[in-house]
């Protein structure tokens, strides 16, 4: 059996822990490219989990009836 992938908040606080073993230099040259390169798959992971959940909200719309219908969410740019 394959290990199951990590929630959102699991890969989030693995990647800071890899990014603060990095920074501290207590490991070895080797080693930080491996860390490194489980980083990317887990930064993989976050954005799949986001792309996911983009997908699932929804926001309400009031037609000119009155009534409501759903549409997709997009966000406001800045």
């Amino acid at each position: 059996m394959g290990k199951k992938k990590p929630t959102f908040e699991e890969a989030l606080r693995e990647l800071e822990s890899i990014a603060g073993q990095i920074e501290e230099g207590k490991i070895g040259l080797e080693e930080s490219i491996v860390k490194y390169e489980q980083g990317m798959t887990l930064v993989k992971q976050c954005r799949a989990i986001l792309s996911k959940a983009e997908q699932k909200i929804q926001k309400l719309q009031e037609r000119s009836d009155g009534s409501l219908q759903t549409a997709p969410f997009t966000p406001e740019r800045e």
